[in-house]
């Protein structure tokens, strides 16, 4: 079975990394939720991407924060897509974590995302445009929703011409 896999770095990284489950339920997307840490526990890490691919995952989404090297470490394991989702975990508001993402040496890609809730959400329609690329159902549901979303906008627009008309 494919799925994506979503590794978080620790369990304070999980009420927003939820966004992210919540939309492939919402698109019916198979996925994978786990804690490991990069730098608390390495060899769970490297022998989970060994076990995930072996049972079907596609792509791999890595939330972390501070140093936030868990992106980087399943980079080195897999040349399955790794997409990166910066944790605001420190005093810098996740900017350290951003950095740490998305500064990978050149061979080593790591796809980076917003910091945080807007990150999660975006990591699942990024790997769900990966996954779409083979999967005609998956592409027709991210186009419906893209139309959705545009339409709304122009439902808002019309909404806010008319409270100022008013």
């Amino acid at each position: 079975m494919k799925f994506v896999s979503i590794v978080m770095g620790s369990k304070s990284d999980y009420e927003v990394m939820k966004s992210c489950s919540d939309t492939f339920e919402a698109f019916g997307v198979n996925y994978e939720m786990i804690i490991s840490s990069a730098h608390r526990s390495p060899e769970r890490t490297a022998n989970y991407i060994i076990e995930a691919e072996k049972k079907g995952a596609q792509v791999f989404i890595a939330a972390a924060g501070m140093a936030a090297h868990l992106a980087g470490v399943l980079s080195s394991k897999t040349v399955k897509p790794i997409i990166g989702v910066p944790m605001s975990a420190s005093a810098l508001s996740g900017i350290d974590a951003l950095l740490s993402t998305v500064q990978m040496p050149a061979g080593m890609p790591v796809a980076t995302v917003a910091i945080g809730k807007a990150g999660a959400i975006n990591s699942a329609y990024l790997a769900m445009q990966i996954l779409a690329l083979d999967n005609e159902e998956l592409a027709v549901k991210l186009q419906e929703d893209r139309i959705s979303k545009a339409k709304k906008v122009e439902i808002d627009s019309l909404e806010i011409e008319t409270i100022i008309k008013a």
